[in-house]
């Protein structure tokens, strides 16, 4: 049985493994070790923007509350450890402690309203790239 050796120093970007992980086991058991450490130190988060006339989000006691286009307001309640917040220029940030809960619950915020290709309207994380298609050219051809 091989055991896995930490070195944690004062900056939690600067650790070790010592000797290096072989197997997978090894190797993944590292990964969640750093994302731990790094979740309790710094935190993880992700962005997601909105575009769309109309579309906006707000934060009220803890919960999203997000209008993009249905007649109600959807509501989200974060999972325990995210939080939700939304900057001055309409993007949501969600945040927490634990890297696979965060991107989860963007993936869910994401969900409510997803890109469309046509317009692009919609819900997408930041520097996400929707691909167009045309649209119906079947109409202008037809004289």
């Amino acid at each position: 049985m091989r055991f896995l050796w930490l070195t944690i120093f004062a900056s939690a970007s600067a650790w070790a493994t010592h000797p290096p992980p072989a197997s997978r086991n090894e190797r993944r058991a590292r990964a969640l070790v750093h994302n731990m450490v790094v979740g309790t130190t710094a935190g993880f988060s992700k962005t997601l923007e909105m575009q769309g006339v109309g579309y906006r989000a707000e934060v009220k006691s803890k919960k999203l509350v997000l209008h993009v286009g249905y007649s109600n307001p959807v509501e989200m309640e974060p999972p325990a450890g995210i939080g939700f917040a939304v900057n001055d220029k309409g993007e949501i940030v969600v945040s927490g402690y634990d890297k696979a809960l965060v991107g989860e619950t963007a993936a869910r915020v994401r969900k409510v309203r997803p890109p469309e290709p046509f317009k692009g309207k919609g819900i997408r994380y930041v520097g996400e790239y929707v691909r167009h298609k045309a649209g119906k050219a079947g109409k202008a051809a037809v004289v």
